[in-house]
């Protein structure tokens, strides 16, 4: 069920967000510094979680809470696309950041309980693997997603192509809030810290797991300065077409799609600390690899950053899931996954902030600083950060498994 209730949510996350969720922004009168607050808030709405966290402990079932927040983050994240039809083009940027903000408060809020409720489902023995061949059949799915949202701009310019685009976002919201009313509902273990100061202290206390939690939100303040403004990069700055952007970044999700399994397939025999480790490089790698517009022809370098942030990207996604559960115990678990999507919440919230306000301030410069010189100044940093700080913080202790 949990792979059935995945289809339609990946379909939805894909035709709203993504490269086609640039395209909608920049419809809709976005500029890049706007672009990078929008693309910030699924990051700095992970502090609801903290909140969710402590509620759980009196609302236990976590399959309906489950599937309201879940039916509400998707209706609203849908409902965006009634915008241009209802309102004045005055109204349009504001009502999208309000609207698009509440939806992600619902939507982060069901992922903490998401994420318990499967740690629970799935036997520790079988977890790389399994989630390993669910993220592969998903992001298969991702990829015929994007290749078709990007024909259909192409092919209905505008709002025509945006009304197809969200028409089939608001049937899958029907079919995802279906499915996720079909999960099964494990019972749920209360903390045995007592008191709400209790639980939020715990993870604070672990400080093997608060230095790693540290590092990574460091990493993914510096990571999200660019990589969610690729997209914008490509549409914008570079003058990619609809498909050619849905294309380069389907590769980029064919590569992800391919690398979950092996991913999942290494963390059966390696802790997924230790591949985490791997992982960094690849994403700095695929920002630093922009530079090589000054000598290859800008899709190719395009697609090959694009196939090394797939790869990289994949492993973080499946890595940073069971470390997360490795490194936590059960009972406190959802204090755990709490405070570390808070902060890492609070680092990816402020990148595209930055981000955008660096693209708005590099219109006045060379423009080879808006076509690779921020990625490559940011790929350097990325590199330092995984080459000589990831080591020493995360081999301090192995994954509790």
């Amino acid at each position: 069920m949990s792979l059935i209730e995945g289809i339609p949510a990946v379909i939805i996350a894909n035709l709203l967000g993504g490269p086609l969720q640039t395209a909608f922004l920049l419809y809709l009168g976005f500029s890049s510094e706007q672009i990078g607050i929008a693309l910030a808030i699924p990051s700095l709405t992970l502090l609801v979680q903290l909140v969710i966290a402590i509620v759980m402990q009196r609302w236990q079932n976590r399959r309906l809470m489950m599937v309201v927040l879940g039916v509400i983050h998707r209706t609203l994240w849908v409902a965006t696309g009634l915008i241009p039809l209802l309102f004045p083009e005055a109204a349009w940027v504001p009502l999208y950041v309000v609207m698009f903000l509440v939806s992600y408060l619902a939507a982060q809020a069901g992922g903490v309980i998401w994420t318990s409720l499967m740690a629970d489902a799935v036997p520790p023995a079988v977890r790389g693997k399994y989630f390993g061949i669910r993220n592969t059949i998903h992001w298969a799915i991702v990829c015929v997603t994007l290749l078709a949202g990007g024909q259909i701009m192409d092919w209905l310019p505008g709002g025509r192509g945006f009304t197809v685009l969200f028409v089939i976002s608001a049937v899958c919201v029907i079919w995802n809030g279906w499915a996720l009313a079909q999960y099964p509902n494990p019972p749920f273990q209360s903390s045995e810290s007592g008191s709400p100061g209790s639980m939020l202290f715990r993870p604070f206390a672990d400080k093997v797991f608060l230095a790693a939690t540290l590092f990574i939100a460091g990493f993914l303040l510096v990571q999200n300065i660019i990589v969610p403004l690729f997209s914008y990069a490509m549409l914008d700055i570079l003058h990619l077409n609809y498909t050619g952007v849905t294309i380069i970044t389907m590769l980029q999700n064919i590569a992800m799609m391919v690398s979950y399994y092996y991913w999942g397939v290494l963390n059966g025999r390696y802790p997924a600390r230790t591949l985490l480790l791997w992982t960094f490089p690849l994403i700095a790698a695929s920002c630093l690899l922009w530079a090589g517009m000054t000598i290859l022809p800008v899709v190719a370098v395009l697609v090959v950053v694009h196939l090394l942030l797939g790869i990289g990207l994949g492993g973080y996604n499946l890595l940073v899931f069971n470390f997360l559960i490795g490194d936590s115990p059960k009972a406190e678990r959802p204090m755990y996954v709490a405070v570390f999507s808070s902060l890492t919440g609070i680092a990816g919230f402020l990148g595209p902030l930055i981000g955008g306000r660096l693209f708005k301030v590099a219109t006045a410069g060379p423009y080879w600083v808006q076509q690779f010189g921020i990625m490559t100044f940011v790929g350097i940093l990325l590199a330092a950060m995984s080459l000589v700080v990831a080591p020493f913080v995360f081999r301090l202790r192995p994954g509790r498994g």
